[in-house]
């Protein structure tokens, strides 16, 4: 074999998703509320951080801190978005930490008495989506994910 024709891990893993077929719906959707969610992170943390560095916040240090942050914690899920559109196993778990720890945000923006309430709904839609996206076994057999007790080769001994 050549060195044109060696692959790499790297493409072996690509021509392995290719082979396995079309990527399920559940799983492009998946990607895609992950991805959603990343970009509005990084949406917020810009406008925190703009707005910190030009407006009149009360504390300065406290909005430039928030703004940077969100922007840092949006890469767990388009990190995960983009595993899961390259049928990754290993995006699943993070795209999964992400809808939990976006429920309880969900709930709390519900709880307030103000024009936050949508975006409680929404948040809460899109996470619970997600999920059940996530979670559906399509999604599982397409990421290459086994169940427990599973044998290698996918059967039960």
């Amino acid at each position: 074999m050549s060195p044109e024709q060696t692959p790499t891990p790297d493409t072996a893993d690509r021509t392995d998703a290719m082979d396995a077929g079309p990527r399920p719906s559940r799983l492009t959707g998946a990607a895609a509320l992950a991805g959603l969610e990343g970009a509005a992170l990084v949406v917020g943390g810009i406008y925190m951080l703009v707005m910190g560095l030009t407006g009149t916040p009360d504390d300065r240090g406290q909005a430039v801190t928030g703004g940077v942050t969100l922007a840092v914690l949006a890469l767990l899920p388009l990190l995960a978005a983009r595993g899961l559109l390259l049928r990754r196993s290993w995006s699943r778990g993070p795209a999964v930490v992400t809808q939990i720890m976006a429920l309880p945000v969900a709930y709390s923006l519900l709880q307030a008495d103000s024009v936050a309430i949508p975006g409680g709904i929404a948040l809460a839609a899109v996470s619970v989506t997600a999920l059940v996206l996530l979670l559906h076994p399509t999604t599982t057999r397409a990421l290459g994910i086994r169940g427990p007790g599973a044998a290698q080769d996918g059967k039960r001994s």
